[in-house]
């Protein structure tokens, strides 16, 4: 453990302000652009997320969107800048990309949209989003499918491009990536907000650097820097020096049920923070691989949310930790590897993560892993009383982990991953679908002393057949452990027809399912594990359990014992 030093700096409240005033910017970008798009996955799922960069690619702020999505941001505008030199822009100009390996993106549907903003006569800033668009072509709609064996299954293919030329909007491009799509409209709409969103925020910057002066602005940026670098080097300094390891996996490679092994290896020494995943298996045959953008987010994520969940997320947040991964491996994939399902690995990166670190942080910051993956169902086809097609995902959240101060929340995303649902009703207006259930699955979380979250199931029926039907998923054949001597939460289940004769268990993997006329999916999420010994268990909190439904009393009986039920149900 080192001596911990205190930021430098003349006017902490100030520097207080003007953080909240640039997020403010940020926040601006990303309700402009929710509010303004047409594709329910943007609109109502917020599946999107916005930041500011200084000219030399350095984050500045992120919107509190979707952690994954930090990588993408900050690949975009390196790659920007490397494909465009600043004396290469002009006024006006706006970029558009998405390939994870020419273009620093994590999967082709995450499009970025970058704006150079000029103030005091030179480009200072850049604004960046990124809409996650519900199809870019590919051999299955959604364009993501866990058997993908390249790239180039995935859809379109996006190098660093001009969409805007000193205010002109390329229509030929934009018209080249709509044509791609199964929803043409809703790309070209949406692509066209994305770079509205933008200017608004450019506006704000140009306007921020009118009040305070321009060279003022930069000067805080980097205070603001070499602050939150400061402080996250305190932090990793009030940990003890050492290295820990913890392993996860992902069940499936995409093509079959091979296992592949992730290892988190993180070190200390001092205020630096080391964190490589050598021990990490092959990458996969299929759609499940991490590129180097990816992957840094996820440790980024990790690294914020357990040592100082205050931290501002800017680049000084980046100085203090080593990132790596063997080439060739799940973590770091070589060309042309497919990584459309790359969510469900990153947040299996993230338990094996979170194991590690508690082996160097206080018992009190514990945690049992949660549902760990970002389950997505997608349908597609014709909307209700229009030729045209659509392609609806819903990625569903389960069950959290439970930690070693609480139980573990029901039903939320968990990790990198944090999109809203989208609601029964417009999803029935809009496509042709019928929502037949939404609930919590009783019996799914972990027991101990504090329980884990429990799952969703949601249950999709197509009335007038003709659908086609795709999933990714994970943890259908182990649920999440739990720790301290807790027990694993409920294992994950995708079943078509449902509550019918002809039920039938799907590979969490299956694509290009066509359902028929009356045909029903259902996916029931993965429950956190618990935490602690399970005799530990309050009885009151065992009765609430009881009362709500969480749990049925034949699982109780199971878990806790007829004696320790019977005292809970004595006093419900």
């Amino acid at each position: 453990m080192t001596e911990i030093n205190k930021p430098a700096l003349s006017d902490p409240i100030a520097m207080e302000v003007f953080t909240n005033r640039l997020l403010a910017v940020a926040d601006e970008i990303g309700t402009s652009m929710i509010r303004a798009s047409f594709s329910s996955n943007i609109k109502e799922r917020k599946d999107c997320s916005v930041a500011l960069f200084s000219a030399d690619g350095r984050l500045i702020a992120q919107a509190s969107h979707i952690p994954l999505h930090l990588g993408s941001l900050m690949g975009s505008v390196n790659a920007v800048l490397a494909a465009y030199p600043i004396g290469r822009m002009v006024e006006g100009d706006v970029f558009i990309c998405n390939d994870p390996y020419a273009a620093g993106g994590t999967h082709t549907p995450d499009i970025s949209v970058v704006t150079p903003v000029y103030a005091g006569g030179r480009l200072r800033y850049f604004t960046a989003n990124i809409g996650h668009h519900s199809d870019v072509g590919g051999t299955v709609p959604g364009s993501i499918h866990g058997g993908a064996k390249s790239i180039f299954e995935e859809g379109l293919r996006l190098p660093v491009m001009k969409l805007f030329r000193a205010g002109e909007l390329d229509e030929d491009l934009l018209r080249m990536i709509s044509l791609n799509s199964r929803s043409s409209e809703e790309r070209w709409l949406d692509i066209k907000v994305q770079a509205a969103a933008n200017e608004r925020g450019a506006r704000l910057m140009r306007e921020l650097a009118d009040t305070l002066g321009a060279d003022k602005v930069d000067a805080l940026v980097e205070d603001l820097f070499a602050y939150t670098a400061q402080r996250l080097r305190n932090r990793i300094a009030e940990m003890q020096d050492g290295t820990a390891t913890f392993h996860s996996k992902i069940e499936s490679d995409g093509l079959g049920p091979v296992e592949v092994p992730i290892q988190a290896n993180v070190t200390v020494r001092g205020d630096r923070l080391i964190v490589d995943f050598e021990g990490t298996g092959p990458q996969a045959r299929g759609g499940l691989n991490v590129v180097a953008s990816a992957l840094n987010a996820s440790v980024y994520y990790v690294v914020k949310t357990l040592l100082d969940p205050y931290l501002l997320p800017n680049s000084g947040m980046f100085d203090g930790v080593e990132i790596s991964a063997p080439k060739g491996s799940l973590l770091n994939p070589n060309e042309p590897a497919a990584t459309g399902a790359r969510s469900i690995t990153c947040n299996k990166v993230v338990r094996a993560l979170i194991g590690a670190f508690s082996q160097l942080l206080p018992e009190d910051r514990g945690q049992a892993a949660g549902q760990d993956i970002v389950p997505v169902m997608v349908f597609a086809g014709k909307r209700r009383g229009r030729d045209e097609g659509y392609v609806y995902l819903e990625s569903i959240g389960g069950g959290a982990g439970a930690r070693a101060l609480g139980n573990g929340m029901d039903g939320v995303h968990v990790h990198v991953t944090n999109s809203s649902n989208l609601p029964i009703e417009p999803l029935e207006i809009e496509y042709d679908l019928i929502v037949d259930e939404y609930a919590l699955v009783e019996d799914s979380p972990g027991a101990g002393r504090y329980r884990g979250g429990m799952g969703i199931a949601r249950q999709i029926s197509a009335p007038n057949g003709d659908v086609v039907f795709t999933a990714r998923s994970d943890g259908h054949r182990e649920g999440a452990p739990g720790a301290k001597g807790g027990t694993a939460g409920r294992e994950a289940h995708l079943v078509k027809n449902a509550g019918t004769d002809g039920a039938e268990e799907l590979s969490p993997m299956i694509a290009g399912l066509t359902l028929g006329k009356g045909e029903n999916v259902r996916l029931e999420t993965p429950g956190g594990g618990g935490y602690g010994a399970v005799a530990e268990r309050d009885v009151a909190a065992l009765a609430g359990d009881l009362r709500d439904g969480r749990m049925s009393r034949a699982r109780a009986e199971e878990l806790y014992g007829d004696e320790k039920v019977a005292a809970a149900l004595a006093g419900v």
